[in-house]
């Protein structure tokens, strides 16, 4: 099926022609036609499978053949007469058609920029970013232009709606994407007290990994007659994502590995998953002074930093990104090739979420695990969840001492054997980085016993307000 069968109006076929892509994806191809009918949608699909065109294109298809308000005239003659007049036009709120809530700072920043690519041939429609760490003259500045769609995050968007910035009175489109992860965050209250100051006419598109439990709680109340779509459930098996375990003896063991592991000859771009922010920081440093280019992602760094450690990454300066679990999500860039799991993630779910970051737009990837044996359930949590089991592999120089705590040789299929390695083995002389001196919390991994609160599981660890 081609775009146009879609149903899109010739300006956004044209558009989305010119940026290369040939066809829909599967989650478009159902969900386009049925946004364009204007259908309430419940979408579960996978990460990378293409949801931000599935609920944005139709909405600009739909902007592309609406005629301007009326209001929208009014409202730009009276700023004209006013400055024609040598006033100072007096700021009134933004009355956006669509709202686009999202968990992060940089999905949202992606689906802003998606939408200006998608809507190149659409003149008059804007599209802003609301966001926890942008100056708020800036925001302001956003907002004075009236912009017809408004993506934000949502503790950001409270504090605007609170001081009479923003008026969803106009508001057409409503989505909530990755909406699983914001309830994670604990952004329920935000966003129930958001949707209540909708109208209750609009169109509600909701995307999650899952459909089930809270969300599908939420899901309920806020959308009527809504279609079903499910792609693929969040426990994808990845096919195109080769998956292992390392079992490491301590964090000095860990370190030596993850440095060997970082130079396979294979390796294009890597992401390295901590559970905190200082260990994001303090990794970073290391692999630096070991000869990497790497570089820390986390939700204490300013925006300003954090826009410019995703431009390096995407224009190949940066070879290692070191993130917590607030990259987990949002950040597509083509040639990362390897996912390194320095901690285990506290929920299976952000495992599916953190290795999808590799093997994108059909390549392959390889997502590996460095695990204290103490942590042989938590592995076995994540395999009941993808239903699938994660070789356990070994290289040579490198194999632990110890043994896990709970076996686990006999259930994996095949087993490793000496050259299923891709990684080279350790070169003579080569530099690794070594254990802190000081003890570090969470040393067995990061992951028993700590905080969930602590990790940039909450919305104050994430920065978004």
């Amino acid at each position: 099926m081609s775009f146009e069968a879609l149903g899109l109006h010739a300006s956004i076929v044209k558009a989305v022609t010119d940026a290369g892509y040939t066809k829909p994806t599967t989650v478009q191809e159902q969900a386009v036609p049925a946004a364009i009918e204007g259908r309430d949608l419940l979408v579960s699909s996978q990460t990378g499978s293409g949801k931000t065109a599935a609920f944005m294109l139709p909405a600009l298809h739909k902007f592309a053949i609406a005629e301007q308000s009326e209001a929208a005239r009014t409202a730009n003659q009276e700023a004209q007469s006013a400055r024609a007049r040598g006033e100072r036009p007096r700021f009134k709120p933004a009355q956006p058609k669509m709202l686009v809530l999202t968990p992060t700072r940089e999905l949202a920043l992606q689906v802003t920029s998606a939408t200006e690519k998608y809507g190149t041939q659409i003149r008059r429609v804007k599209a802003v970013s609301i966001l926890g760490g942008m100056p708020y003259p800036k925001q302001m500045q956003l907002l004075s232009r009236n912009p017809e769609i408004l993506v934000a995050t949502p503790g950001r968007l409270i504090d605007h709606m609170e001081s009479g910035k923003i008026d969803f009175s106009q508001l057409e489109i409503l989505v909530l994407d990755e909406a699983d992860r914001m309830l994670d965050m604990g952004f329920i209250d935000d966003i129930e007290k958001i949707i209540a100051a909708t109208p209750a006419a609009r169109q509600t598109m909701l995307f999650s990994a899952t459909l089930d439990g809270m969300v599908g709680n939420m899901a309920r109340r806020i959308t009527k007659d809504p279609m079903v779509i499910q792609i693929a459930s969040s426990s994808s098996k990845h096919e195109n994502i080769s998956q292992r375990v390392h079992f490491v003896d301590d964090l000095s063991h860990k370190n030596r590995l993850l440095d060997h592991l970082l130079r396979d000859e294979t390796l294009d771009q890597a992401v390295v998953f901590t559970a905190t922010k200082r260990d994001a920081d303090t990794i970073a440093d290391r692999l630096n002074i070991a000869g990497f280019s790497a570089a820390a992602l986390h939700g204490d760094m300013h925006q300003g930093a954090r826009n410019r450690t995703l431009d390096g990454l995407r224009r190949g300066q940066v070879k290692v990104l070191v993130a917590t679990d607030v990259a987990a999500r949002g950040i597509d860039v083509p040639n990362i090739t390897h996912v390194f799991n320095y901690d285990l993630p506290k929920f299976p779910e952000d495992y599916v979420h953190r290795i999808g970051r590799t093997g994108r737009a059909g390549r392959n990837g390889l997502a590996i695990s460095l695990v204290n044996h103490a942590e042989g359930m938590n592995v076995k949590r994540i395999e009941r969840f993808t239903k699938q089991l994660i070789p356990v592999t070994a290289i040579e120089g490198f194999e632990p001492k110890k043994t896990a705590s709970a076996p686990r040789s006999s259930a994996r299929p095949g087993g490793w054997k000496p050259g299923d390695n891709r990684a080279a083995a350790a070169k003579p002389g080569q530099r690794t980085f070594s254990k802190p001196s000081a003890p570090r919390s969470g040393e067995g991994g990061g992951y028993k016993g700590s905080n969930p609160r602590s990790t940039d599981g909450a919305r104050r660890s994430y920065g978004d307000r």
